[in-house]
C-alpha cells in the first residue's frame, strides 16, 4: 500500500510541477508574460487539484503508516487494495470539489481586465484580492474551505505520530526502534518539507507584501518541495541505496 500511495503522490506532484513549470518555459521563451482569463482559471483549477491531492495523500500515508506501526498483524487486512483503491477515489472527488469551489468564488467576484499580479501562479487568494467589490463573505468561505481541507488533515497526521511515537517508546530493543523509525522516517520529512513551505507561502503573504518574497516562497512550495519528494522517499530504500553504491563503485 505505501508504494500505491507513493506512485499516486508522484502522479500529483508531477501535475504540480507541469501546471507551473511549462507555463514558466513558454512566459520565458517568448518573453510574453500574459495569460488569459480562461488560461488563469484553468491553471488556478490544476494547481488547486493537485495540491490538494498531495496533502491529503500524506494524510493517508499517515494513516498507512500508524496502522503498520501500532496494528502490524492487521496491517494486510486493514489496508487492503479495495479499501487503497476507494480513498484514492474520494481524495480526488474531495480535491475537485475544492477547486471548484474556489473557482465559483473567483468567478463571483471579477470584474477586471487587464491587472498584474505579483507571482507565476494564479493563485486564489491574489484572484480575491484584485476584486473591487466587498469580499467579505468570499473570505469567510475561504477560510471555512482552508479550515475543513487544512486542519482537518493537519490533525489526523498529528494523531497519528502521537500514536506511533507512542509505541516506538514501547518497543524494547534498539534496534527494533529504528526499524519502526525507519518505515515512517521519509513520510515525516515530507511532511514537514511540504507544511514548511506552505506555511511560509501563506502566512509570509499575510505579513510581508513583498511581491519578490512571495515569489521565491511559492518558488519552494510549488516546484522546488515536488521535485525534492522523490529523493527523500526513494533514498530511505535499500534496493535503491544497493543501486547508488554499485553505481559509485563503478565510478571509482
Amino acid at each position: 500500500p505505501m508504494y500505491f500511495f507513493l506512485s499516486n503522490l508522484s502522479l500529483a506532484d508531477i501535475g504540480v510541477i507541469s501546471t507551473m513549470v511549462t507555463n514558466m518555459i513558454v512566459n520565458i521563451q517568448t518573453h510574453n508574460e500574459l495569460i488569459s482569463y480562461e488560461g488563469c482559471l484553468t491553471q488556478m483549477s490544476l494547481f488547486l487539484i493537485f495540491i490538494c491531492m498531495d496533502y491529503m495523500l500524506l494524510t493517508v500515508m499517515a494513516y498507512d503508516r500508524f496502522v503498520a506501526i501500532c496494528h502490524p498483524l492487521h496491517y494486510p487486512v486493514i489496508m487492503n487494495p479495495h479499501l487503497c483503491g476507494f480513498s484514492i477515489l474520494v481524495l480526488f472527488l474531495l480535491s475537485l470539489l475544492d477547486s471548484q469551489l474556489h473557482n465559483l468564488m473567483i468567478l463571483q467576484i471579477t470584474n477586471f481586465k487587464n491587472v498584474e499580479i505579483s507571482t507565476f501562479l494564479c493563485d486564489p487568494s491574489l484572484l480575491l484580492n484584485l476584486s473591487c467589490t466587498d469580499t467579505y463573505s468570499n473570505n469567510i468561505d475561504k477560510y471555512f474551505l482552508v479550515a475543513v481541507y487544512g486542519l482537518f488533515p493537519i490533525s489526523g497526521i498529528l494523531f497519528s505520530y502521537y500514536k506511533n511515537m507512542s509505541s516506538l517508546v514501547r518497543i524494547p530493543s534498539l534496534g527494533g526502534k529504528y526499524k519502526a523509525f525507519s518505515t515512517c522516517g521519509s513520510h515525516l520529512a515530507g511532511v514537514c518539507l511540504f507544511l514548511g513551505t506552505g506555511t511560509a507561502v501563506y502566512l509570509g503573504s499575510a505579513v510581508s507584501h513583498s511581491p519578490r518574497k512571495h515569489a521565491v516562497d511559492s518558488v519552494m512550495y510549488t516546484v522546488v518541495t515536488p521535485m525534492l519528494n522523490p529523493f527523500i522517499y526513494s533514498l530511505g530504500n535499500r534496493d535503491i541505496k544497493r543501486a547508488l553504491r554499485r553505481l559509485q563503485r563503478l565510478t571509482v
